[in-house]
Formats: structure tokens, sequence, C-alpha cells
């Protein structure tokens, strides 16, 4: 439950349009829910402003399918990333108004609330297409969370004009999410010609030498830009987070 969802329930008790027991029974789940193999965060979204995500690799089918039953039987949108597409298959089967992303691996169970979206602008820039399945994943969550986001792909260094072309978009985001494999290097770029925060996310593709990420992990961390913010190898999920959490800030909101 979010903060304004809590509002509602208690405005309801007070009202007395909604009985006590049928609260007790929306608020007895809080903070979390036991489910012997996981314990649901029921309380995430109302003490960060982001609710809780499903992490799906490494977890079974069932284990999935029960986590997602319980979350959304609250009421509230739920994001699952790393969703293999045979796993995937069952999810939508379960939940026939679902959405899944075979790009990104991310399902979400109700459409994104575009009202609710904050007046910040996120940018998810790629240094090429092979970056695109950890960028998509970044795009996902951040509109899961509210955010409204805008798309740059395949304008990495090895033909820079490309990039000197979007400098209007850059100019005018608020957060800008640079996903590069390779040597990493656009990452830097980018923040030698803009003044917004800029979040640096590593991706696993390259040849040989880019020890699956590492080398543009570590580029990214000495970058001679200063400021950049760097998450984990593929961590697209992450970079929208901390975006997210960055915008929510400027928006003067909380959730």
């Amino acid at each position: 439950m979010n903060e304004e969802s809590i509002r509602q329930l208690l405005a309801g008790v007070q009202s007395g349009a909604t009985p006590v027991e049928e609260a007790l029974r929306a608020l007895k789940t809080l903070p979390y829910e036991d489910l012997g193999f996981a314990r649901l965060d029921h309380h995430r979204a109302l003490r960060t402003g982001q609710g809780e995500v499903v992490f799906c690799q490494g977890k079974q089918t069932e284990q999935i399918l029960a986590i997602l039953e319980h979350l959304g039987a609250h009421d509230v949108n739920v994001l699952a990333t790393r969703l293999l597409p045979e796993k995937a298959e069952a999810v939508l089967a379960r939940f026939p108004g679902a959405q899944y992303d075979s790009l990104a691996h991310c399902l979400w169970l109700r459409p994104f609330s575009e009202s609710a979206r904050t007046s910040g602008r996120i940018l998810v820039m790629t240094a090429g297409t092979a970056d695109m399945p950890v960028a998509q994943e970044a795009v996902i969550t951040a509109r899961f969370m509210g955010h409204g986001v805008q798309t740059v792909f395949d304008v990495g260094v090895a033909g820079l004009h490309r990039l000197l072309d979007q400098q209007e978009i850059m100019a005018n985001s608020d957060v800008i999410i640079v996903v590069a494999g390779m040597e990493g290097a656009l990452a830097s770029v980018v923040a030698g010609l803009v003044a917004q925060p800029v979040i640096a996310v590593p991706t696993s593709v390259g040849y040989g030498a880019h020890f699956q990420g590492l080398a543009a992990l570590l580029s990214m961390l000495n970058s001679c830009a200063s400021g950049i913010g760097v998450v984990n190898i593929d961590n697209g999920f992450g970079a929208a987070s901390l975006a997210a959490a960055i915008v929510r800030r400027m928006d003067g909101t909380k959730r």
C-alpha cells in the first residue's frame, strides 16, 4: 500500500463508508507478509516511495505466481523483472491482463498510470542496439514508478556525430541514464556535455577482453567527467530506481 491508498482507507473508516473489519484486513499484512519462501514487503511503497518489485531470476514458476498473486491482491500494480519467456507464459496464463516485454524480460500486472506521473523527465540513452535490453528494463521500471521517459538509442562514440545531434533532448531532460558496453565511453562523453545528473549502466556487451562488462564498469568508475553515478553491470532496474528517486525529490514529492 502507498500513502494515498492508506489515506483513502482511513478516510473511509472515519466517514463510516469502510467497515473497521475491512480496514483491518487491508492493514494486517503490513509491514510484511510471510509466505515461507518469501517475505513480501507491503510497506515499501509507503516507506520509500517505490513499490515492491519481483526479481524473478532463480525463482521457480510457482513461487513467482504466488508472489504476484499476494502482491496483486492489494490493488497495486506489480513489476516482475528478469522473467524468462517460458515462465512469462505461465504468468500470462494466470494473469491475462498482464503485459510482458520480451526485450526487457519484464512483466507488469496492470497498465501504467499516465495521470500519476511526475513532471520530471528521464532520458535513457544507449551506445549501441545491443544495449537495448538493459535500457528497456530501465525504461519500464521508470514508467512503473510513475515517471515519463524518453529514449535515444545507438549513439555511441564510434560515430560521435550521432550523439551531438541529440543535445537538445539531453538539455531538456532532468536525469540521463546512459547504457553502454564495450569500453563504456559514452557515459563520460555525455557527462561532459550536460549539467544534468548522469547515471551510467555498464552492460555485458563486447568482445573478448571486455570481461562480461567489467571493462565498461571500470571505465565508468574512472570517468574523467565528474559526478557520474554508476550502477552494477546490466542493472537497468537499479539505474531507473535511482533516477526515479532524484526526479521525485526535484518534483517535491516523496512517492
